[in-house]
């Protein structure tokens, strides 16, 4: 049977579109079932809080539950190999931190590679980091701190949520650029961290203003400067390191990664509901009140400002011959 011209380009459309077809109707009905976030670092930390605000979100515009799921260790790395090494299937997501950047440079030796092996999906959050101390300090200026510490060289504790963390990288920059020289004392993480901070085991640490910023509120630590450019919106009155150290930046961010492979519906789904989330006023004035601004934009976006991290602080790392040990 011979047919018509018209009736075969018709065919031969219909048929070029079938392989599309699986393709969005996965991307409609997914997550049909409970999705898992894996947090490489211990609880109560910024990029914990932060997932749990994107997990929150996602679970009630989705209709499934996001699981947050704390793997420390490694220096994030245990974490973001589990995510390596997941089905790329959308069901097993990781929160990409400024450690992920680090790393690549830190580490001479680990069995993946962060940026080939994880697809960027959608950023969340970008911050200043803040330099604290313990009430017991003897210093409530950048300029007095680094007189105490220059008078008591190597007796104050400097803590950082784990080596080559941005919160350990900003402290040498700090003490280098200073020219003092304090203890590094890594912990799992920024919960941990910030608790031992809390009780006097350690003096100082560049913590998060997520994860630190209501207990400058409540006078339980006390804020010196923030390492931004620019001014925290969340501590209008908190000058930058940069006003003491002309030159110093630093600044701590957070976004969603997904194991290579992953369908780009998916990733285009969740990267729409993301940017969603960081658009509602709600969720945008929490992120605000904890210190940071909303990082919005495409997953190519998102991939640019990990590769220009990963330069940045490798020359950093590189420079001040920091090794993981």
């Amino acid at each position: 049977m011979k047919l018509p011209r018209r009736n075969l380009l018709h065919l031969a459309a219909s048929a070029a579109a079938l392989p599309a077809l699986p393709r969005i109707a996965r991307a409609q009905t997914y997550p049909t079932r409970p999705v898992r976030l894996i947090v490489p670092v211990a609880p109560a930390g910024a990029s914990d809080i932060t997932a749990r605000l994107i997990g929150q979100w996602l679970s009630e515009r989705l209709g499934q539950q996001f699981v947050i799921d704390n793997r420390p260790g490694g220096g994030t790395n245990i974490g973001t190999e589990a995510v390596v090494r997941a089905p790329a299937d959308g069901y097993t997501l990781l929160m990409v931190g400024s450690s992920n950047a680090s790393n690549a440079t830190l580490y001479d030796k680990l069995n993946f590679n962060f940026i080939r092996e994880i697809a960027p999906v959608a950023g969340v959050f970008r911050g200043s980091l803040v330099m604290v101390v313990n009430p017991s300090v003897p210093a409530s200026t950048v300029p007095e701190f680094i007189a105490y510490a220059k008078a008591t060289p190597r007796k104050v504790n400097m803590a950082s949520s784990g080596i080559g963390a941005v919160s350990h990288i900003a402290g040498e920059l700090f003490k280098m650029m200073a020219g003092i020289d304090m203890v590094h004392v890594p912990y799992r993480g920024g919960g941990p961290a910030v608790n031992d901070l809390l009780a006097g085991q350690v003096q100082v640490y560049f913590a998060s203003t997520v994860a630190s910023i209501e207990y400058i509120r409540t006078g339980r630590l006390r804020a010196l400067a923030v390492t931004t450019m620019s001014r925290a919106e969340a501590l209008p009155d908190m000058p930058t390191m940069d006003s003491f150290l002309p030159g110093y930046e630093a600044s701590l961010w957070y976004g969603i990664g997904a194991p290579k492979n992953t369908p780009a519906e998916i990733v285009a789904k969740l990267n729409t509901e993301i940017n969603a989330s960081l658009a509602d006023p709600k969720l945008k004035a929490r992120l605000a009140d904890l210190g940071g601004t909303v990082l919005t934009g495409s997953p190519t976006d998102f991939g640019k400002l990990i590769a220009d991290e990963t330069e940045k602080w490798g020359n950093v790392i590189r420079a001040l011959n920091i090794k993981a040990e």
